[in-house]
């Protein structure tokens, strides 16, 4: 599945919520559904810088895709980031740090995100892109 195919994924199944009360649940249930990543890895070094809360953000390169696991302290954060590595997970480095994720903007999460919330956000993706670009 490409990138753009995983994106149009996300876009469907949260098209089929009208409220944004519905969203925010179905955005908590992918933060409950991320997997664990080992305690060991919740290290100072791999806390994403500007978020508000506390995500950790592991990365691995198999030499062509790119792996992400994460956690987060905050649930809603925790899903925001549960939605950014199911978009990236194996994904090229080049994939990842040329991608202009439309899906945050057509599934309208931008301008529902308090601002503390939309600027962990962009550190989040801008983290992710620079791991990305470090294989590149």
């Amino acid at each position: 599945m490409t990138l753009q195919e995983k994106e149009q994924d996300i876009i469907d199944e949260f098209a089929i919520y009208d409220d944004w009360m519905d969203k925010y649940e179905y955005i908590i249930e992918l933060g409950k559904e991320l997997p664990l990543i080992d305690e060991k890895l919740k290290t100072d070094n791999r806390l994403i810088e500007g978020c508000q809360s506390r995500v950790w953000l592991h990365t691995n390169f198999d030499g062509e895709k790119m792996q992400f696991s994460a956690d987060s302290d905050a649930i809603i954060t925790k899903g925001i980031i549960a939605l950014l590595i199911r978009v990236f997970n194996d994904e090229s480095p080049k994939n990842i740090a040329s991608s202009s994720l439309r899906f945050i903007d057509e599934i309208g999460l931008h301008e529902h995100l308090s601002p503390t919330r939309s600027n962990g956000l962009a550190s989040m993706i801008r983290t992710m892109k620079m791991e990305a670009l470090k294989q590149v």
